[in-house]
């Protein structure tokens, strides 16, 4: 299931010079448009962006939804032996599940076939709670399927920034669904897919992740939407943070999550910001 999300953080560069010292490459995957802008001589530069495709073609082979990956064989069997970094992503799930009340579920995409074919869910086979763990074999639930959609980018955004900060690059704006940057400052805008350009944010050494839960409709409904079949409370929100794939899967969530609740996450997941827009185009900054 296709969890194309309106991508709501666009990238502006303030200062003019720097562009002569960036290098950028662009793609798609994961189900979006991405791009890596790195900064430094371009002896350096070059041989880092010629790895990343490659590098992706990796990681979609692991998560991707749209096309033959372990977690489709996790899918089709119900089991699967996890990589490293398949193991880590799972235990961030873990932990946006708890952060989040249960609202960041990946077994939704039981909720999610549903609604494209016009059929009834079995609530049995939802709750991210069914999964378990023994040693390194990943179990889920009788029936269950789950979708990573909903972190996959954020956590390949930050696996990028990593294999970037490792190989001596010093500033870059890494893209891949959501955003992340080494250095800094790179200013961001954000839109809403109703209302459009309704705010701006800027990132150093941090990580951001937007949701529109309307950019992408299922059979006329909101593409997000909580396991027990929780509605949108906004038209669009946006997490700055240290990951970008815990920002990706709160943003997630936080769609569902009235004020209070959003300022109890901010507190409790260590956020750097909350941005909300309302159905008016109101924005909200916690």
């Amino acid at each position: 299931m296709n969890r194309r999300r309106f991508l709501s953080l666009s990238a502006a560069f303030a200062c003019a010079p720097a562009l002569a010292q960036a290098s950028t490459w662009s793609g798609i995957a994961l189900g979006a448009e991405v791009s890596v802008t790195l900064h430094g001589p371009r002896d350096m530069t070059a041989p880092l962006l010629a790895a990343i495709p490659a590098r992706l073609r990796a990681i979609e082979a692991q998560f991707s939804l749209y096309q033959p990956s372990a977690l489709t064989r996790l899918n089709e069997t119900g089991q699967l032996d996890l990589s490293p970094e398949f193991a880590d992503l799972t235990a961030l799930c873990d932990r946006a599940h708890l952060l989040t009340g249960g609202l960041f579920d990946p077994t939704v995409q039981t909720l999610w076939h549903a609604a494209a074919t016009g059929t009834q869910a079995d609530p049995t086979r939802i709750g991210w709670h069914q999964t378990h763990r023994t040693g390194h074999t990943l179990y889920l639930g009788q029936g269950q399927q789950i979708t990573l959609n909903g972190i996959a980018q954020g956590y390949a955004t930050d696996l990028i920034r990593a294999d970037l900060q490792r190989a001596g690059a010093t500033k870059a704006l890494i893209n891949i669904g959501e955003f992340a940057a080494l250095s800094g400052p790179f200013h961001l805008g954000l839109s809403d897919p109703q209302h459009g350009l309704v705010g701006q944010t800027t990132l150093t050494d941090g990580a951001a992740a937007t949701s529109s839960p309307s950019g992408t409709l299922i059979a006329g409904q909101p593409h997000i939407m909580g396991p027990a079949g929780q509605r949108p409370l906004w038209s669009t929100v946006s997490i700055t943070a240290d990951s970008a794939a815990m920002a990706d899967a709160l943003s997630t969530a936080a769609c569902m999550m009235p004020l209070p609740d959003l300022r109890s996450l901010k507190q409790a997941a260590n956020l750097h910001r909350i941005q909300v827009v309302d159905h008016q185009g109101n924005l909200t900054t916690l």
